[in-house]
């Protein structure tokens, strides 16, 4: 898999995963940085797709994703709708390189991280509760998304 489809610009898929009354924030191996879970979304992939498998490769889980207060409509064997993110940024990555991120929430029946792609691995995770989140130091965008998906998805 390619890290870069465009050269000015790519477009990702973050989650914010939640069992129970944690979240999982994971630490970037090339940016030392707390962040969720994501990664690039491929040519043959929606956001979607990406969200679960960029979960799956990198922590283990499967996940659920949280369609909010979507009403689904319509769906047959060439449309289907799509699970919106909770929001959407657009953001410098490097260089002159940006990134499209779709932000999305997730639960998972399980908090047993694993990696499953060798080219995703961190030895670094933490599930936090909405206290530690208050008493640590993170990024704000992190912070303020980790306690959201806290506020939506945690039991």
């Amino acid at each position: 898999m390619a890290p870069h489809i465009h050269d000015k610009i790519d477009f990702t898929a973050s989650v914010f995963v939640v069992h129970k009354n944690k979240v999982l924030l994971r630490m970037h191996e090339k940016y030392k940085m707390w962040f969720s879970v994501g990664g690039h979304i491929e040519l043959d992939e929606d956001p979607n797709e990406t969200a679960i498998r960029e979960v799956k490769e990198e922590v283990g889980l499967d996940v659920v994703l949280w369609n909010g207060n979507q009403r689904f409509f319509f769906a047959d064997e060439r449309n289907r709708q799509l699970i919106p993110p909770v929001s959407v940024n657009r953001h410098h990555a490097s260089g002159s390189h940006e990134h499209v991120d779709m932000i999305y929430f997730a639960t998972s029946e399980s908090d047993k991280v694993t990696v499953e792609y060798e080219g995703d691995r961190s030895d670094e995770w933490r599930w936090l509760t909405k206290d530690q989140l208050t008493e640590a130091e993170f990024r704000p965008d992190v912070h303020f998304f980790a306690l959201e998906a806290l506020k939506e998805l945690a039991s």
